[in-house]
């Protein structure tokens, strides 16, 4: 089964049922896929949703993910710094994954690009509409 770390804007954009993307957020419920989170990555869930909903619905979303039995917990002790010279807040993505041995990072957010230079660690960052098709 793929394990895979989605980013903030990932989520947010699968979450409304409107989106074209919402089967990424159903697929997760429905234990299609697992997914890797940190407590820092929770967090920041929970930060961002709230700005672009509501606090109830921000809390309901993250603890969803939180006690899903597909979820994958990956605190990671080491910091690889790999964005942080582009966008250090997308840092916990990268190691989250890497701790993880994650298939693929999702995201929508250019900065993930610089990774596909590195040799290593290899990682695989897919669009939503890339994930999608591998859905």
């Amino acid at each position: 089964m793929r394990l895979i770390v989605l980013d903030t804007n990932a989520l947010i954009q699968a979450l409304p049922s409107r989106s074209q993307y919402h089967r990424i957020w159903t697929d997760f419920l429905a234990g299609k896929y697992r997914l890797c989170v940190s407590n820092e990555i929770l967090t920041e869930y929970e930060e961002i949703l709230t700005v672009h909903t509501s606090p109830a619905i921000a809390h309901n979303v993250v603890e969803a993910i939180a006690h899903h039995p597909q979820i994958v917990y990956r605190e990671s002790f080491f910091r690889f710094h790999l964005l942080s010279d582009i966008d250090k807040d997308d840092d916990k993505f990268v190691d989250c994954a890497i701790t993880a041995g994650a298939d693929y990072i999702v995201t929508e957010d250019s900065h993930f690009n610089h990774l596909k230079k590195i040799p290593f660690p290899q990682l695989n960052v897919l669009t939503l509409d890339e994930f999608n098709e591998t859905l």
